[in-house]
């Protein structure tokens, strides 16, 4: 008897840049490709939209959601394409318009927005390799938790530094997540230390999928960012890694394609079974 297989996951990997107009093209021309290939839902990197560390000159592109352009053009994407999306991020105005958010959207293949989720963990670092990164001084950090049900399964989100917080990732678990969206823009230094083995790790620890869409390259506002967009299953097995072959760009992506059994999750967390035996529920930790 011949079963159905299993749905595709599509992770896209970009190079966006500081024109918003040349990023939804590209984004248009990934879908695309992703919908011709049979994927259920797409994957887009941290700030897809937009990536300007220039708060200045970027300033002229955020707004409130509400008055955004850029949410409804990937309604439109996805409804004409026929997939589920997940937008990355993008940065928008917070509410009262005080502040930035890093804001992600899963849009279903309708067109209707189905879940939003606002960066939690802000990165302010200072890298061995010298660079300063203070997030904080723009952006406001989320509170909410959020899953959602998707074509793939019931999906958590996180985005970029979230990811070094194991217990954001528990949470999701708790509230019944299969999988999780790890959209980010990791620099190269702490890409080539942490990144694979951070993202097998959540996926393990957690018994999900993981689906890790990331930016890589030169950006036109003069950070490198390292890529290796990654799709993981629940035993921590890599199921896709997105290949270096974009030669043009914001102009340019890597397309990588998963299949994601929705058994899996189940049969990772019967053969280790780490609700059932985390001792701190009986010790009082």
């Amino acid at each position: 008897m011949e079963t159905n297989p299993a749905p595709l996951a599509a992770l896209v990997q970009m190079t966006s840049g500081i024109d918003p107009a040349v990023n939804l093209a590209t984004i248009d021309r990934a879908l695309a490709e992703a919908a011709a290939a049979g994927a259920a839902m797409a994957f887009l990197p941290e700030m897809s939209l937009l990536l300007d560390r220039d708060r200045q000159r970027s300033a002229a592109h955020i707004v409130r959601e509400e008055d955004s352009p850029w949410p409804a053009a990937l309604q439109q994407m996805a409804q004409h394409h026929g997939l589920w999306l997940h937008s990355g991020s993008m940065p928008l105005l917070s509410g009262d318009g005080t502040r930035r958010v890093n804001r992600a959207h899963v849009i279903a293949a309708d067109g209707s927005i189905r879940a939003r989720y606002d960066k939690i963990h802000m990165f302010d670092v200072t890298l061995p390799s010298g660079e300063n990164w203070t997030e904080s001084t723009a952006y406001a950090g989320g509170s909410a938790i959020e899953v959602v049900e998707t074509p793939l399964g019931r999906l958590g989100l996180t985005i970029c530094y979230d990811l070094r917080f194991p217990e954001l990732y528990r949470a999701l678990v708790d509230r019944g997540a299969e999988l999780i969206a790890v959209p980010a823009a990791f620099t190269v230094s702490t890409g080539e230390a942490h990144w694979h083995l951070l993202l097998r790790a959540r996926a393990i620890e957690t018994g999900c999928h993981i689906i890790a869409a990331a930016q890589r390259g030169a950006h036109a506002d003069g950070r490198a960012t390292y890529g290796h967009s990654l799709a993981i299953d629940p035993w921590g097995a890599v199921l896709a890694e997105a290949a270096a072959r974009n030669p043009d760009g914001d102009r340019g992506y890597d397309l990588a394609l998963a299949p994601i059994a929705p058994d899996a999750a189940t049969k990772a967390r019967q053969a280790i079974p780490l609700a059932r035996s985390r001792a701190v529920r009986s010790v009082g930790l």
